[in-house]
């Protein structure tokens, strides 16, 4: 008699756990709740690049009315990216081991409070802004933080805003709140959003050939974190900031309040993204009233994402997005520009072409020579008034130094 309860109670017990599970536990996710969350992350995917690389192009040429000296990654740079990521992954991964995930999230969450809100506003601005009621008048203001003074005064903060940028500022801040207090996932997303838009507009690669070395490197790189070891996917599911866009499967059983997510890393967004970005504004250098090169890479890059999905779906393993979407975003743009015979074309293109780039091995032989003469002429200025053309007064080591100049050129 004792084994029969004691066997009805253990049955009852493991009924009420198995109850107990399905309720808190994930929904599985069904065909139609996994086709909407893919299709809504490569969706978002897309967007970010698309406006992103057409308002690339007006910073560019912001940047070249301003004159303002351009910030762009080097050959040495782009090499070392991948490297310098390795060392952040692994980084937070002995971090997520051996502190508490709570403590160190919530540190990355203040972190990306302020920062998604400022990357929100610079995206939003203008569409606030227009929205704002007239009763708001647009009031300038201008924020100025110096350090010292006089000839030595240096400035910390100079910046220019409007009353309507306040206002920006304000709804901006209720979605950061939103995020801090729920975590939900649309405020992430919003957040990851904005951080892929201002990502591929500011971002900028000064020529074709730091892409492809940029790629590569981290075509290796993913590859490796992702099959090599579990680093990739526990840094992924463990960091909670909005550095990753998420949608539930299981939406359409649970609505908003959905947990069972499909994700994709920004990335797998703004590292393509930024390539594709720079052949657009190779496609408008060449004056032929056509974005082919980056219509194609973009389809090329959309066709990548849908394979990554397709292959981690039939596998059931999470998978390397850049596995696919580097030879798609590199072999199709390359492919194209050799039918076309504008292969060269596309590697002797910069951004900023005036810009000194130590990368290229290139020597202005005119500011090389001045400087040559100006520095001569500093030490015999007396051959400089016995002398109508400078090379004449210039010592035999200056002389050869020019020759030696103008003979790596020629080469």
């Amino acid at each position: 008699m004792a084994d029969v309860v004691q066997d009805v109670v253990a049955n009852i017990t493991e009924n009420i756990t198995e109850s107990s599970g399905n309720e808190t536990g994930r929904i599985p996710a069904t065909p139609e709740g996994m086709a909407v969350a893919y299709s809504s992350l490569v969706i978002m995917a897309l967007l970010p690049i698309f406006f992103g690389s057409f308002r690339s192009v007006k910073h560019h040429k912001e940047q070249a009315e301003s004159g303002e000296q351009p910030e762009t990654m080097s050959h040495k740079d782009a090499a070392m990216f991948p490297l310098i990521a390795s060392a952040a992954l692994f980084g937070l991964y002995i971090f997520f081991k051996l502190f508490s995930k709570e403590y160190i999230n919530l540190l990355l969450t203040g972190y990306f409070f302020f920062l998604g809100i400022f990357a929100l506003c610079h995206l939003m601005s203008p569409l606030i802004s227009s929205l704002v009621p007239a009763a708001i008048p647009n009031v300038p203001f201008h924020l100025r933080f110096t350090k010292g003074s006089g000839e030595e005064q240096e400035y910390l903060v100079d910046y220019n805003f409007t009353s309507h940028d306040l206002v920006c500022l304000t709804c901006c801040s209720v979605i950061g709140a939103w995020y801090i207090v729920k975590k939900h996932w649309i405020a992430n997303n919003l957040f990851g959003i904005a951080f892929a838009i201002n990502g591929v507009e500011l971002l900028h690669l000064n020529k074709v050939v730091t892409g492809c070395i940029l790629l590569c490197g981290l075509f290796v790189y993913d590859i490796f974190w992702v099959f090599g070891t579990n680093v990739m996917v526990t840094v992924a599911k463990s960091f909670e900031a909005p550095i990753k866009l998420v949608f539930p499967q299981d939406l359409l059983e649970r609505g908003v309040a959905a947990n069972n997510f499909a994700m994709l890393g920004l990335g797998d967004i703004v590292v393509p993204g930024i390539f594709i970005a720079l052949l657009l504004r190779f496609d408008l250098s060449l004056n032929r009233n056509s974005k082919f090169y980056f219509y194609a890479t973009f389809i090329a890059y959309f066709l990548g994402l849908v394979a990554t999905i397709f292959v981690m779906h039939m596998f059931k393993h999470a998978q390397p997005a850049l596995l696919y979407l580097v030879p798609a975003c590199l072999g199709t743009p390359l492919s194209l520009a050799l039918i076309k015979g504008d292969i060269a074309a596309m590697f002797q293109y910069a951004d900023h072409p005036d810009e000194l780039n130590d990368d290229s091995g290139d020597l202005d032989e005119n500011e090389v020579f001045d400087e040559l003469d100006d520095f001569t002429y500093e030490d015999h200025p007396e051959k400089k008034e016995d002398s109508k053309e400078p090379s004449a007064a210039l010592p035999a080591t200056t002389t050869s130094t020019k020759a030696a100049i103008k003979a790596k050129k020629d080469k």
